[in-house]
């Protein structure tokens, strides 16, 4: 069985010191472990970005591909080789901007990946430009006078998407995110991690003491129901969603690989396995 030395590699983050992302990427490792799982069992699909790094950083199957567009190649990869565990990652620009068509119509489609969404606010490979989450009045390069758009709502659109697994984490609580994102991967269909991970150099309002005093788990809830969509948004409504834990999940939708058939229909299941003796002569022809 792997253990979390599995997963690590000799590439060294370039993150800047104190990114929420460290945070996202030890979770995920983790989670992985916590999941039973083998690094070849496991694929990393990310955008671009800061957080599109993190698929070098975990030694898995990676992939590093087009702005907005980590969703398409992550469902394509599940569909095409289902024994995988998939799972996207992007930031807020990343998946809530340029990508956000792909992002709705993923979470409608309902294939059985997990997303974990890094949403820091702001623009921060391209050194501090307003996001699409970023808050009103936020005051970036792009927006000195202060942002005078309405940021996206990424918990209300999952939700009006027919999303079936909802969840929202903060860096600092590893623990819980670790088992959000084993629990987001259980899920049989689409499941959203969304992840308030900090920019400590470009976003100086939204910091870890702004989410700390704020947050709230919905786990001091005494009546919360995960499973009763109305009353889940009214929640989110009255705390601006500023909320963590597994916030929705409807176990009775199918996922899109039940619905179209594929599930019973599993194409990898014929594919030859390569013997050793057959892959590394495979290697030897390209030497």
């Amino acid at each position: 069985m792997a253990v979390l030395q599995d997963f690590r590699n000799n590439v060294k983050p370039n993150w800047c010191p104190g990114c929420g992302d460290y945070a996202v990427q030890a979770a995920l490792q983790q989670a992985a472990v916590k999941l039973g799982l083998e690094p070849h069992q496991l694929a990393i699909v990310c955008g671009i970005g800061c957080s599109g790094r993190l698929s070098g950083y975990v030694y898995a199957y990676g992939m590093h591909t087009t702005h907005g567009r980590a969703l398409p190649f992550a469902q394509g990869l599940k569909l095409a080789n289902p024994e995988l565990n998939v799972i996207a990652c992007g930031g807020d620009g990343d998946g809530m901007a340029i990508g956000l068509g792909h992002t709705y119509h993923s979470i409608r489609r309902n294939v059985n990946i997990t997303y974990v969404l890094m949403d820091n606010h702001v623009y921060g490979l391209t050194k501090g430009q307003t996001s699409p989450r970023s808050d009103l009045g936020f005051k970036t390069k792009t927006t000195p006078t202060g942002n005078i758009e309405t940021p996206v709502a990424t918990l209300e659109m999952a939700l009006s998407a027919e999303a079936s697994f909802v969840a929202q984490g903060f860096s600092t609580q590893l623990q819980e995110l670790t088992d959000l994102i084993v629990a987001a991967v259980k899920h049989p269909g689409f499941s959203l991690v969304n992840v308030f991970s900090p920019c400590v150099t470009f976003n100086k309002v939204n910091t870890y003491d702004w989410f700390k005093e704020r947050l709230v788990d919905i786990s001091t809830f005494a009546d919360y129901d995960r499973h009763d969509k109305g009353k889940v948004l009214q929640c989110i409504l009255e705390h601006e969603g500023l909320l963590t834990g597994l916030l929705y999940e409807d176990k009775n939708k199918k996922s899109y690989e039940e619905v179209s058939g594929l599930a019973s229909d599993n194409q990898m299941q014929a594919v030859r396995k390569f013997t050793t003796a057959e892959f590394n002569k495979l290697l030897e022809d390209f030497r």
